[in-house]
């Protein structure tokens, strides 16, 4: 893999699971940016992204009507508040985590964060075409058959409809393997 160095964006994907910073470990230790042209506007950079659920998936809300004849366009601001803070929250202490790693790899100076509110499966494969991404670097939960068919596989649908190439890192092991 030490022959990826002419990558000018390099999209990994983080969601406060462990597997997802062993992907940004792996990236760090084996993939190499291009070198930056004198006449570009955008350089070369890791891009550390991550995908908050909205609101109703967050809160386990449905937003179909109560049951029995309740109102069924109720929101309670207070409550929708206090979820948004409490999700900033992760969101901050996830890209310091991820932060942290790159900095144990002297790797601070070309990384940029973004974060969105969506379906993680979507807002990657959306992200990847916005940011031009020319490889997406993530984890995989290894989550069991039964499980996968009804969550889905994040790492699986990004493999089938990402516009760039996809590198799934398994294990804890593969992180630190430089190949």
């Amino acid at each position: 893999m030490s022959n990826f160095g002419n990558l000018g964006c390099v999209l990994v994907a983080v969601d406060g699971n462990e597997e997802s910073m062993n992907a940004l470990r792996w990236a760090l230790n084996n993939l190499k940016l291009r070198s930056p042209a004198t006449d570009s506007t955008d350089p070369p950079s890791f891009v550390i992204f991550h995908v908050q659920s909205p609101l109703s998936i967050a809160t386990g809300l449905n937003p179909g009507s109560i049951p029995f004849g309740g109102p069924s366009d109720v929101e309670v601001p207070a409550i929708a508040a206090a979820i948004e803070v409490h999700q900033k929250r992760i969101t901050e202490a996830i890209l310091d985590h991820a932060l942290g790693i790159c900095e144990e790899f002297n790797f601070t100076a070309k990384i940029r964060t973004h974060v969105v509110v969506g379906d993680p499966k979507e807002k990657i494969c959306e992200a990847v075409l916005d940011l031009h991404a020319d490889v997406l670097v993530m984890g995989s939960r290894a989550i069991g058959p039964i499980k996968r068919m009804f969550l889905g596989s994040v790492s699986n649908y990004c493999a089938h409809h990402s516009s760039c190439p996809v590198i799934i890192i398994k294990g804890k092991d593969s992180a630190n393997k430089i190949n």
